[in-house]
């Protein structure tokens, strides 16, 4: 059925990231890789060895995704009760990402989740992400999303995030009957 409508042969799609592109395939070779060394090793070592491996990998995660938890909640419980705002990194992020690496059925996702616990490993991954995301929100066009991030950010001279909002008072508009003070929106 047609509404007679016609529709333009080529439509401009627009072009997907190399994230976007790549990432289907990363994850297909990361899995091949995965499932070929757990073979390799249940070959050589045996399968009840592998599955003990896999269940210690997992109960490891989960105790180090309870203990990182448990320290971050500790940490904005002290900052609230200080009446500031908890200190910037303490590494709880990646040590929740190394257990959930661990947790992940796996040898080379156990590996990179037990690199992920070790605390020069986790500074310098720490650099490199608020590196590479300061680089990216500085670069962005106009209108995008990390722009609006860039432009959220507006602080005092003393690093302070200044809240409020803005009231613009030109006169009365058209239609406006009355010229006196109005009343605030919110109660």
């Amino acid at each position: 059925m047609t509404t007679g409508a016609q529709t333009p042969p080529y439509t401009d799609r627009p072009r997907r990231s190399r994230l976007g592109r790549y990432l289907p395939l990363g994850v297909a070779v990361w899995l091949v890789l995965e499932i070929w060394l757990l073979t390799v090793v249940a070959g050589a070592a045996g399968g009840m060895t592998v599955f003990l491996l896999l269940v210690a990998g997992f109960v490891a995660g989960a105790v180090v995704i309870k203990r990182a938890g448990r320290r971050a909640f500790q940490s904005l419980n002290e900052a609230i009760q200080r009446g500031g705002s908890p200190e910037r990194g303490g590494g709880n992020g990646l040590m929740m990402l190394g257990g959930l690496l661990l947790m992940i059925p796996g040898l080379v996702s156990d590996a990179l989740g037990l690199l992920l616990l070790l605390p020069p490993v986790q500074k310098a991954v720490s650099r490199l992400a608020e590196r590479t995301l300061d680089r990216r929100l500085r670069a962005a066009a106009p209108g995008t999303l990390g722009n609006a991030f860039q432009q959220a950010r507006m602080h005092r001279p003393d690093g302070k995030v200044v809240q409020g909002e803005v009231i613009r008072n030109d006169g009365p508009g058209p239609g406006d009957e009355s010229m006196g003070e109005r009343p605030p929106l919110t109660r």
